[in-house]
C-alpha cells in the first residue's frame, strides 16, 4: 500500500526539491517560528506593561512555517483575555475557582444537546464560589433552566473595520498585506476533559512525551463561536486546543510539511478554487496528524516516499468526507464536517479529491501557485526556466518578517502612546513602564529579554523628549538626564528618534546642532535600504525594495535600527519640541467629526503624525532658513517636493502635503499651496487640518 514506484520516488525527490526552493525548508521554517514567537512576546509584554491582562499568540500556518507566498496564508492572532477564568469541573471544591476573576463553568452534556468540542458558559460568582444568578449585563442571557450563560458574541470585542468569520474579527487584506483574522480566546488551565484520550494513548514512538506533557500542561482556551449544526448558537463556545496543535507541527519532519503545503496547494487549487468553504486547510492538517498517528512505518515519511505520503493522506481524507465525519484530532467526538455542504456538494467534492488521487501527482502539473507546475516542468526536462524567474525565498520571508515586526513594534508604541495620553504626569508613568519591564527582565526567559529589548529604547526616547517640552514650555535649558534618555532610545530605529532630537533642537533655537544632527541623519538615510514602518492606520502598500531585502538576507543579524524607520509621533505631551507648521495636525479633526473616527484613528489622530523621510527635508528647509543658507534652503524645498511625490510606502502623505503646502505660502507661492492643500485632502478627505489651511489661505488672499 505504501510502496513507491521509482517513477513516484523520482517524482517526489523532485517535488520535496522545489518545495524547498518555494521556501518550504527548515531555514525559513525556524525563521518564521523565531520572528512570530518574538512578535507574540513583544505584544504580550507590551500589554501586561501597560496593565492589560492579556496574551498574545500568533498561530496558524504563517507562525508554524507551513506555507509559502503563493499561499498567500491569512495571519492568526489569538488574544486571550486574563481576566476570564474558565473552569472544569467544580465538584472538587471549586479548586480552579478564583477570586476577583470573571468565573465560568464550561458545561460538557449530551443531555443539554452541547456540540462535541463546544461547551456553554455558565457565570459563576468573583466573590465566592456560587453560581452567579443575576443577569450583570447584555453580554449574558438566562437558560430555561434559570443559568447565566454568556453569550459567544461579545459587543465589547467586536472591531468596527472588521468583519466577523466564526469565532474571529477578519480584517481584510489589501494591497501587499495578509489578511488578519483577530480570535478573542477565554483561558482554562486544565486539559479539555473530551480530549483526556490524547493523554492516555502514550504513543512515544509517535509523539514524544515532552508534547504530551506540553498538551497536558498548557490546558485549552473557549473561542465564541457554536458549530454549524448547534440547537444554540448564541450560547456555545468551541474549545480550542491550538497551543497543542501547534506543539506536535513544531515537532514535524519536513516531508510531513511538504505534505501538508502540497494538500493546502491542491484545496486552494482543485478542491476550492472559488474560496468555498467545504473543505478548510486546518481539516487538511487535522488528517495529517491522523494519518501521522496511524502509520508508524519507520522509513514512510520521507522525502523519495512524499507522492505516497500525500497519497495516504488524500485516501484518509476521502474516507472522511465519505463517511460524514472528520474527527478533531483531539477531540475525536467533535466532526469538523458537519453542516459543511450539502449532499451535492459532498458528491462533487468526492469526485474531485478521487481525481486527485487517481493522478499520483500529476495534476500538480497544472498548479499556478508559486509556479509549482513550471518548476516541475523544468526539474523534469519538458520546460525550461530562465533564470530571472527564480526567486530566493529566503529574501522575501526574512524582509517581510522583518517588516512585520517593526509593524508590531509600531503597534505596541501606539500603546504605549495610548496608556501615558495627555497626563498630568507622564514622566512618571513612562518610569512606572521602566520598572514593570524591567521586573519582567529579571524573570523573563532569552526571547522576553529579546522583545523588552526592542520596547524599552523607544521609552527612553518618550520620557527624554517629554521633559525636554517641558523644559522649553518654561524657558530653561533642557536638562543633562532628559538627553541622556533620549540617546539611550537613539538607535530604536534608523532615523525617527534622530529627527525627533533634531526638532527639539529647532525648537530650543539651536539651528547649528539641528544642522549637524539633519546632515548626519541625510548621510546615512538610504531611502532603498530603508523602509518606512507606519501602523497607524491600513494605508496602500507598494512592497519592499530590493535593497531592503537583499540587506535583511545577507545580513542575518541586521537590527531594525538598520533598515526600519517608524513613522514621528508628537503627542501632547510633546508639543513644545514640535514645529508649529507640524503642531496644527494635533487639531485635524473637530469636536463634532472626533465621535466619528474610526476604532484605529481614535489612537493617533490627536497626534502630529509624519513619515520620516519627508520630514527631514521639511526640518532642513526650516532650519537652512534661519541660518540664512538659501542655497541649501532651496535644494531642501526640492528634496521635500521629490519624496513627497516619489516616496513609497508613506503612512501620512495628507500630512506631508500639509507641510509643503505651508512652505510654498512661506515662499510667497499661494497657487502652489492651494495645489498642495487639495491634493492632501484627496489623500485623506476627513479628519485632515488641510481644510483650515485652505480657509486660512483663501481669507489671507481675499482681504
Amino acid at each position: 500500500m505504501f510502496q513507491s514506484t521509482e517513477n513516484e520516488r523520482k517524482l517526489s525527490l523532485v517535488l520535496s526539491e522545489i518545495l524547498e526552493d518555494v521556501g518550504v525548508n527548515m531555514e525559513i521554517i525556524m525563521e518564521r517560528r523565531s520572528a512570530y514567537m518574538l512578535r507574540e512576546s513583544i505584544g504580550t509584554i507590551t500589554r501586561r506593561s501597560v496593565g492589560e491582562i492579556v496574551s498574545v499568540f500568533y498561530l496558524g500556518s504563517q507562525s508554524e512555517g507551513s506555507t509559502t507566498g503563493g499561499l498567500a496564508s491569512d495571519v492568526d492572532i489569538l488574544n486571550v483575555d486574563h481576566n476570564y477564568n474558565v473552569i472544569q469541573d467544580h465538584d472538587k471544591g471549586w479548586l480552579e475557582w478564583k477570586q476577583n476573576k470573571i468565573n465560568l463553568l464550561m458545561i460538557q452534556d449530551e443531555n443539554e444537546n452541547v456540540t462535541p468540542g463546544y461547551c456553554f458558559l455558565q457565570l459563576i460568582r468573583s466573590d465566592e464560589p456560587r453560581f452567579e444568578t443575576n443577569i450583570p449585563n447584555e453580554n449574558y442571557i438566562r437558560d430555561r433552566k434559570g443559568r447565566i450563560l454568556l453569550n459567544n458574541y461579545l459587543r465589547n470585542w467586536t472591531h468596527e473595520d472588521a468583519e466577523r468569520h466564526g469565532p474571529s474579527n477578519a480584517i481584510s487584506g489589501y494591497e501587499g498585506y495578509s489578511n488578519v483574522d483577530i480570535v478573542k480566546a477565554l483561558p482554562c488551565n486544565s486539559w479539555p476533559k473530551s480530549a483526556s484520550s490524547f493523554l492516555e494513548r502514550h504513543d512515544v514512538d509517535i509523539w514524544s512525551s515532552s508534547e504530551i506533557k506540553f498538551a497536558a500542561s498548557n490546558g485549552c482556551f473557549v473561542v465564541g463561536v457554536s458549530s454549524k449544526i448547534s440547537t444554540y448558537p448564541d450560547q456555545e463556545w468551541r474549545i480550542s486546543t491550538s497551543l497543542a496543535e501547534r506543539c506536535l507541527m513544531y515537532n514535524r519532519n519536513i516531508t510531513q510539511f511538504h505534505c501538508y503545503v502540497l494538500m493546502k496547494i491542491i484545496l486552494k487549487t482543485f478542491w476550492n478554487p472559488k474560496q468555498e468553504n467545504a473543505l478548510s486547510s486546518f481539516m487538511c492538517k487535522t488528517v495529517m496528524l491522523h494519518c501521522i498517528q496511524n502509520n508508524t512505518e519507520r522509513n514512510f515519511w520521507k522525502k523519495n516516499n512524499l507522492v505516497a505520503c500525500l497519497r495516504f493522506c488524500l485516501r484518509k481524507l476521502y474516507s472522511f468526507v465519505q463517511n460524514d465525519n472528520c474527527p478533531h484530532f483531539f477531540i475525536p467526538e467533535n466532526n469538523l464536517i458537519a453542516g459543511h455542504f450539502t449532499p451535492e456538494e459532498k458528491s462533487d467534492l468526492l469526485s474531485k479529491i478521487n481525481d486527485t488521487i487517481k493522478s499520483n501527482g500529476r495534476c500538480l502539473f497544472q498548479v499556478k501557485i508559486d509556479d509549482i507546475g513550471r518548476r516541475l516542468q523544468d526539474k523534469l526536462g519538458f520546460y525550461r526556466l530562465r533564470g530571472n524567474e527564480i526567486r530566493d525565498p529566503f529574501e522575501a520571508c526574512s524582509s517581510m518578517l522583518m517588516f512585520n515586526k517593526g509593524k508590531e513594534i509600531s503597534k505596541c508604541q501606539l500603546i504605549v502612546l495610548a496608556h501615558i495620553g495627555i497626563s498630568a504626569e507622564p514622566k512618571e508613568k513612562l518610569v512606572q513602564l521602566l520598572s514593570k519591564l524591567a521586573f519582567y527582565s529579571e524573570r523573563g526567559n532569552k526571547l522576553e529579554k529579546l522583545a523588552i529589548n526592542r520596547i524599552v529604547p523607544f521609552i527612553f526616547s518618550t520620557l527624554g523628549l517629554i521633559m525636554a517640552s517641558s523644559s522649553i514650555r518654561e524657558n530653561n535649558p533642557i536638562q543633562c538626564e532628559a538627553l541622556k534618555y533620549i540617546s539611550l532610545g537613539l538607535n530604536s530605529d534608523a532615523t525617527s528618534c534622530r529627527l525627533k532630537l533634531a526638532s527639539m533642537f529647532y525648537c530650543s533655537g539651536n539651528m547649528e546642532t539641528t544642522e549637524f544632527i539633519l546632515r548626519q541623519t541625510e548621510i546615512r538615510y538610504d531611502r532603498d535600504v530603508f523602509e518606512h514602518v507606519c501602523n497607524c492606520w491600513r494605508y496602500p502598500f507598494s512592497g519592499l525594495s530590493e535593497k531592503f531585502k537583499r540587506r535583511c538576507r545577507e545580513h542575518s543579524t541586521v537590527c531594525q535600527n538598520q533598515v526600519i524607520s517608524f513613522c514621528i509621533r508628537f503627542t501632547q505631551n510633546e508639543e513644545n519640541i514640535c514645529p508649529q507648521e507640524l503642531r496644527y495636525e494635533m487639531e485635524r479633526s473637530s469636536e463634532r467629526d472626533k465621535p466619528n473616527r474610526s476604532p484605529e484613528e481614535k489612537f493617533w489622530m490627536d497626534y502630529a503624525v509624519v513619515d520620516p523621510h519627508p520630514y527631514l527635508y521639511f526640518l532642513q528647509y526650516k532650519t537652512y532658513g534661519h541660518l540664512q543658507r538659501l542655497q541649501d534652503q532651496r535644494r531642501a524645498l526640492g528634496n521635500f517636493e521629490r519624496v513627497v511625490f516619489t516616496g513609497k510606502n508613506f503612512g501620512h502623505r495628507e500630512t506631508a502635503l500639509n507641510l509643503l503646502g505651508q512652505c510654498m505660502e512661506q515662499e510667497k507661492k499661494p497657487k502652489e499651496a492651494l495645489f498642495y492643500y487639495i491634493l492632501s485632502l484627496r489623500q485623506r478627505a476627513k479628519h485632515n487640518v488641510g481644510n483650515v489651511h485652505i480657509c486660512n489661505l483663501l481669507s489671507k488672499y481675499a482681504s
